[in-house]
């Protein structure tokens, strides 16, 4: 089941929709199986998720192989890290709080190799996911096959929300609603449908379209899901492992009552 190269970058480039599942647990089972289900992407969450570095490199290699793309969401200011999750493997980095043009140029830096960043070469691993075995072919790909996805998620990202996204090497601006709305509410709620909430959604998904960047979110369910897609956004995530085992458990004790 595996992909071809840089199936992301491909399918969101061309226009495409993409469903992701989104990975708390640490299990690249777990991972595997959600690509294997039929996700086109799996995001492997290291900011709030329980991965260490052992567990990402398998788990890389795991949604790679179940069919699916790789993501990882590197920790809060960890652009070190964002090379390292793209020389294991993924084909996308998902980096928090991206709140101004420099935090942007740093993310970038890390993500892409010279001249439009400033990543150091060693992608062993991911030219081998990849099915690259010419260094050159790698090189001649990656920057426009990786993809960079900037996270908008407070007032200060909002102010800067034009130019985070005509920034060189951003491939997407990701609405994080959760904190986006505690932080516009201050710290008072976590309403995701709040109408100033829904206005900054639709803020940053302009602001995406008007840079020629993809436009992604995180959502909760399908039908929040389903609602975003009709709203613009293509890179969408779903819920979370931890929530589908939860469900699940709740509704197989639920029909024992």
């Amino acid at each position: 089941m595996d992909q071809p190269a840089f199936s992301l970058a491909r399918r969101l480039r061309a226009g495409e929709t993409v469903y992701a599942g989104w990975c708390f647990l640490g299990s690249p089972i777990v991972a595997e199986t959600l690509g294997r289900e039929g996700f086109g992407a799996v995001v492997l969450d290291i900011q709030h998720g329980l991965w260490d570095t052992a567990a990402i490199i398998a788990g890389i290699g795991a949604v790679h192989h179940g069919g699916a793309a790789p993501v990882v969401r590197v920790p809060l200011g960890d652009f070190g890290f964002v090379s390292r999750a793209l020389d294991f493997g993924a084909e996308a980095v998902i980096a928090p709080m991206i709140n101004s043009v420099e935090d942007a140029r740093q993310f970038a830096a890390a993500a892409k190799f010279p001249p439009l960043g400033e990543r150091s070469w060693g992608p062993q691993r991911a030219m081998a996911l990849q099915g690259r075995a010419i260094t050159s072919d790698y090189l001649r790909e990656a920057n426009e096959g990786t993809l960079t996805l900037a996270m908008v998620e407070t007032p200060a990202a909002l102010a800067n929300v034009d130019a985070i996204a005509a920034t060189a090497g951003i491939d997407a601006l990701f609405v994080g609603p959760y904190d986006l709305s505690t932080s516009l509410s201050g710290g008072k709620a976590q309403d995701v449908q709040a109408p100033e909430v829904e206005r900054a959604i639709d803020k940053i998904g302009a602001a995406a379209e008007k840079a020629g960047k993809i436009p992604g979110i995180y959502c909760r369910d399908a039908e929040r899901a389903s609602a975003m897609a009709k709203r613009g956004f293509r890179f969408i995530t779903i819920g979370s492992d931890l929530g589908i085992v939860r469900e699940g458990a709740a509704a197989v004790l639920r029909a024992l009552k």
